[in-house]
């Protein structure tokens, strides 16, 4: 039988707060986790263009050369393969309950933006094909659009509650499913009849034959048809495996608490965070790299031993950057501690102790808007005790334009290093390839802050905004001020 009992308001009415209130000054510490996290993006990318050499089934690093080669690759395996990407899909996840908030924040009904937030997603699985068919088989934008499509449609608005379950479901058995991958792959390296079996059964397995598919190809047309196919094949595995939908839920239930929007009010949090997470990730990083050293011996067939274990350190260690990051803007900024006591204005309302079945629709209407929303801004922020320096801008101005800069990155790789441009990742080692990565990054980072200083939008993010909105926001029509949306 339905009801009319009242719900609580969404907490941006619940607060009684104006438009203006209601949004309050942009926090550096996503701007700054997004910019850093291109950084480990671009090292993370480059290895798929070194086209036309070695590589084993363990790892996309071509043979080291010298022991600089082996220190960076050695680095690359413990914190940055399998950790850029789980942390790109928490700061996707994050963006997108911002994103959500401020459009309620401007008076849109919460079913409106999500009909937007579809529309968006739609929107980037485009660009991720236009991304793989014209420059990089590895791009992630497809695989994101897609996980955002379904989560949303199927978890947006849940409880806390509800989540945290789902997210633990899944992470405990894909545990199981990776103990069992190493236990099995482990036992199989003592058998050769079997081993000998598999390789000539064609189960043996190369990184870099999919590298010189993809990028070693000198007819370009031919290199697109074969990234796109190869992108298409991959997507719904990438998209609905463990590490990118536990990701962006982790990323939800932390914008619905404002961990990184107001890191002061969370310091302890992400100080255990970071350190367990990365603790947790390089030490599932080690896997990784001791076939790289010959310290494990497995054969090639065998690439999936550790895969598993390799993922769910992957995400924990995404994680603690993340809230790394967070910390490392809240003590740019000087704000590590709140300005008051603000627990209890923090604090969510009691959901109504009845079935969401049995409200009214207005009133289960106001109940998923007010889940989705997450908590009200902090009624007082504290004050900066420090300048942000002129770099530090910078590098947020990246992560304000996350989406233009990520392309970017691939806009000036594919022509270098493809065999259909320049052709130099035939050539390039390890050692080089880093730099190359790095050096892109810091031309991003000069051409953001000069963006920055000019008020101008990200390319890619104005037409990610024509795409999403249409006529249906008046305020971004009408050029406000930029915010946080859920692109990369």
């Amino acid at each position: 039988m339905s009801t009319t009992e009242p719900v609580p308001a969404p907490p941006f009415l619940r607060a009684g707060c104006t438009d203006a209130q209601a949004r309050p000054p942009r926090s550096l510490a996503p701007d700054l986790a997004r910019g850093l996290m291109l950084a480990l993006i671009a090292m993370a990318n480059v290895p798929w263009f070194l086209w036309g050499q070695e590589s084993g089934a363990f790892g996309i690093h071509v043979p080291a050369r010298n022991a600089l080669d082996t220190a960076i690759q050695v680095v690359m395996g413990l914190g940055v393969d399998g950790r850029s990407f789980p942390l790109f899909a928490f700061l996707f996840g994050y963006g997108m309950v911002q994103f959500f908030r401020s459009r309620i924040d401007r008076g849109l009904e919460h079913r409106t933006v999500r009909r937007m937030l579809r529309r968006r997603h739609w929107a980037m699985l485009l660009l991720g094909f236009l991304h793989a068919l014209l420059l990089f088989l590895g791009d992630i934008l497809g695989a994101y659009a897609i996980a955002g499509l379904l989560l949303v449609w199927i978890f947006f608005g849940r409880r806390d509650r509800t989540l945290l379950i789902w997210i633990s479901v899944a992470t405990a058995l894909f545990a199981l499913y990776s103990l069992g991958s190493v236990v099995s792959g482990l036992y199989l390296s003592t058998q050769p009849d079997i081993l000998e079996a598999m390789d000539a059964g064609g189960a043996s397995f190369s990184m870099g034959s999919f590298r010189d598919i993809a990028h070693g190809q000198s007819n370009y047309l031919v290199a697109a048809g074969l990234r796109a196919g190869m992108w298409a094949f991959s997507l719904p595995s990438t998209a609905l495996g463990f590490a990118v939908p536990v990701s962006i839920m982790l990323g939800w239930l932390a914008a619905r608490h404002r961990v990184l929007d107001e890191p002061w009010n969370h310091m302890r949090l992400l100080r255990l965070t970071a350190a367990v997470g990365i603790t947790i990730g390089w030490a599932g990083g080690v896997t990784r790299i001791l076939p790289m050293l010959g310290v494990l011996d497995l054969p090639d067939v065998l690439f999936w031993t550790f895969m598993g274990t390799e993922m769910i350190s992957g995400v924990a260690c995404g994680i603690g950057y993340a809230a790394a990051f967070g910390l490392i803007a809240a003590h740019l900024e000087g704000r590590t501690r709140p300005a008051t006591n603000t627990t209890a204005a923090l604090a969510k309302a009691p959901e109504p102790a009845v079935r969401k079945r049995d409200l009214s629709p207005d009133a289960r209407s106001a109940l998923v808007a007010s889940r989705s929303y997450g908590a009200p801004a902090s009624p007082v922020t504290p004050e900066m005790t420090r300048q942000v320096s002129a770099p530090v801008r910078a590098i947020a101005a990246v992560g304000q334009r996350s989406l233009t800069f990520y392309l970017f990155q691939s806009i000036i790789f594919a022509p270098l290093l493809a065999a259909w441009g320049f052709g130099l990742g035939q050539h390039l080692s390890t050692t080089a390839s880093t730099a190359l990565a790095l050096g892109v990054w810091l031309i991003s980072v000069l051409i953001a802050g000069w963006m920055a200083s000019k008020d101008m939008r990200g390319p890619a993010e104005r037409l990610l905004r024509r795409l999403t909105y249409g006529k249906q926001d008046a305020a971004a029509q009408a050029g406000a001020q930029p915010i946080a949306e859920a692109t990369p």
